[in-house]
């Protein structure tokens, strides 16, 4: 198997070389070029092309399905930053603000018919699981996306809900991504299974170490401001598992969410955090959905040095300080 960093090449050279309509169509297909080439980890096509080659078949197969995992993906960010009426995407205007809010929504709709279609392109006996793999994945993905926009307006949110809603948003795309490369590698429908809990396990981790980043990272190597969360009133982990605690700190938190955004709610909902030892407890939760993706992974039959591709990408996913 290769590494991360040379499936990356190969997944940006195929964005590069995707042959999209021009001319007077280039006020659909521009935006669609300019969403997918706005960088970022591509850690889900590269799990497609992991899966591929790990269960025997070469990933150069499961390239074109790799790119329609991260069309989908992009898509559903670019979506978000409409709803979200985001500005900015890894330091440059989202589409919607680049273009306007229509252009996003037409070109976001384009690149789900784009996914889809890359996704299929597999051999004929492998396509109904590769399709229902990814149909169940969205549903999930948009299921995630429902939740956490009806949680903006909601009182209380429990650790189970929050749960619920990032193994849709995140857990869900990365299980998929890696189940799909599996499918398309020969795996049993066991491996294939287990694959795609090892996906979601290291998707419930990697959001958890997010959460915690947000507030407790570096902002220099995190690769932007710490406390976005807390100024947007966001119910990240740290909220909800700091609310399940109870007592006079929880309630205050309610309260400190209400101070006018700025600093001094950054400062104060972190010093809760803190003395509520939210650290810890993310830290905990993240070793815990670790453990449970590692354990997923080592009951498939892949051999060690598979094995081994897979628990450094998780490593590297869920350890990173950015």
């Amino acid at each position: 198997m290769k590494t991360t960093a040379e499936y990356g090449t190969e997944i940006e050279s195929a964005l590069r070389s995707l042959d999209l309509p021009g001319g007077k169509l280039s006020t659909l297909y521009g935006p669609v070029a300019y969403g997918l080439s706005a960088g970022g980890k591509r850690i889900r096509p590269v799990l497609t092309l992991m899966g591929a080659d790990a269960f025997g078949k070469s990933h150069a197969e499961a390239i074109i399905p790799a790119i329609g995992i991260e069309t989908f993906h992009n898509f559903t960010l670019l979506h978000d930053d409409v709803m979200d009426k985001s500005d900015m995407r890894r330091g440059r205007p989202t589409v919607h603000k680049k273009y306007d809010e229509n252009t996003a929504i037409l070109s976001g709709d384009t690149m789900l018919t784009l996914a889809t279609k890359y996704v299929s392109a597999v051999e004929d006996d492998k396509l109904r699981k590769v399709m229902d793999t990814f149909n169940d994945m969205a549903l999930r993905v948009y299921e995630g996306q429902r939740l956490d926009m009806d949680f903006e307006t909601s009182g209380d949110i429990s650790v189970a809900e929050y749960l619920e809603m990032i193994e849709g948003k995140t857990g869900a795309l990365l299980g998929a991504a890696v189940k799909i490369g599996a499918i398309i590698g020969n795996a049993s429908d066991k491996d294939a299974e287990l694959m795609y809990e090892f996906g979601v396990m290291t998707g419930l981790a990697f959001q958890i170490q997010d959460d915690w980043l947000d507030t407790f990272g570096d902002s220099t190597t995190f690769g932007k401001p710490i406390g976005g969360d807390i100024l947007n009133a966001k119910k990240t982990y740290l909220y909800v598992a700091a609310l399940a605690e109870g007592g006079q700190t929880a309630e205050a938190l309610k309260t400190a969410f209400n101070i006018p955004a700025g600093d001094m709610r950054i400062k104060t909902v972190t010093r809760l955090y803190e003395k509520l030892g939210m650290k810890d407890k993310c830290s905990k939760a993240v070793g815990y959905y670790s453990a449970q993706a590692l354990k997923a992974l080592n009951a498939t039959s892949l051999g060690e040095q598979e094995k081994d591709a897979f628990r450094k990408l998780a490593e590297k996913l869920i350890g990173r300080k950015k």
